[in-house]
């Protein structure tokens, strides 16, 4: 029998233009916010990126990629409309202060104590579009979006690091226990420690619902051995290609992704195995602050 909240969500499902848990359903709506100014010279060095920011060119390519989005007949929300959102750089990076189910918004607390302000930023902007939040991460939970993965409707991977632990993965579970999905945990490697981030969706991203693109030396044996019993295949990761995003890829329906310039033979590849494949310029909005098209989107509405 389903339970209230399944049976609920079953009725709304004609009606509500949220939700969809997967990684890889034709891509109807999604959230992007564009690059804000930095509110001190020396911001850059503090959340991590490799140069000084270039505010007018990282708004140039940000516009660009909205543009991709909305060729491909996505609706494109681009919402900036919060004076304090000014300093937040990462905030550009709209997939991890929150996760979407059929449900509503779960708000996430970044492990990034720089990053935890965006979460009010989210919220409010749920609020504005009329979309529930089905709950929230608390301290001493910490949860990025990058660290979700949905495996089907009803499984949810959740990367166990430095920015997502156990306190915040057990909060998830809980919250999505009464929608009928399981939280599966995956222990994440250190890699090169907690000063750099390594997300879940750092090493994998499903551009169909048994293709995904995956970079195997960082992935644990168990969890390659999951989707390989689930019947998942993978388009291998250059170990060339992994420092420049190429495992960062977004779906935008089943077989047709977009990717970072600059990967040639991981775009050969999802080629090969039959993808359609679209790429953007990403100098200033995701090589300098290593977040590929995945972190610069958060899906609203797949279907």
């Amino acid at each position: 029998m389903p339970t209230q909240a399944q049976a609920s969500i079953a009725t709304a499902t004609t009606t509500r233009r949220y939700g969809g848990h997967s990684m890889s359903a034709p891509l109807r709506s999604v959230l992007v916010r564009p690059p804000v100014p930095p509110a001190g010279d020396a911001d850059w060095r503090a959340f991590g990126y490799l140069q000084p920011v270039d505010q007018t060119q990282a708004e140039a390519e940000h516009a660009a990629f909205r543009a991709i989005l909305a060729d491909a007949r996505v609706e494109v929300v681009a919402d900036r409309s919060d004076p304090n959102e000014t300093g937040l750089l990462d905030s550009i990076f709209a997939y991890d202060p929150s996760i979407i189910t059929d449900a509503g918004a779960i708000l996430c607390r970044p492990g990034k104590a720089l990053r935890q302000p965006e979460v009010a930023l989210a919220e409010a902007t749920y609020a504005r579009l009329g979309i529930p939040i089905h709950g929230r991460v608390v301290a001493p939970g910490t949860l990025e979006g990058g660290d979700t993965l949905w495996l089907d409707a009803r499984t949810l991977a959740v990367g166990r690091g430095y920015r997502t632990n156990d306190a915040g993965i057990a909060q998830l579970a809980a919250l999505l226990a009464p929608l009928g999905v399981e939280v599966i945990p995956v222990a994440l490697p250190h890699w090169r420690g907690p000063g750099e981030c390594l997300h879940l969706m750092s090493l994998i991203s499903p551009v169909a619902s048994d293709l995904a693109v995956v970079y195997l030396p960082l992935l644990p044996t168990s969890f390659v051995e999951l989707l390989q019993a689930r019947g998942w295949r993978f388009v291998e990761v250059p170990d060339a290609e992994f420092d420049s995003m190429g495992c960062n890829v977004l779906a935008l329906a089943p077989g047709k992704c977009l990717v970072l310039d600059g990967n040639p033979l991981t775009r050969a590849r999802l080629e090969a195995a039959g993808c359609e494949v679209l790429a953007y310029t990403g100098n200033k909005i995701s090589l300098n602050r290593a977040g590929g098209p995945t972190c610069l989107t958060r899906p609203l509405w797949r279907a």
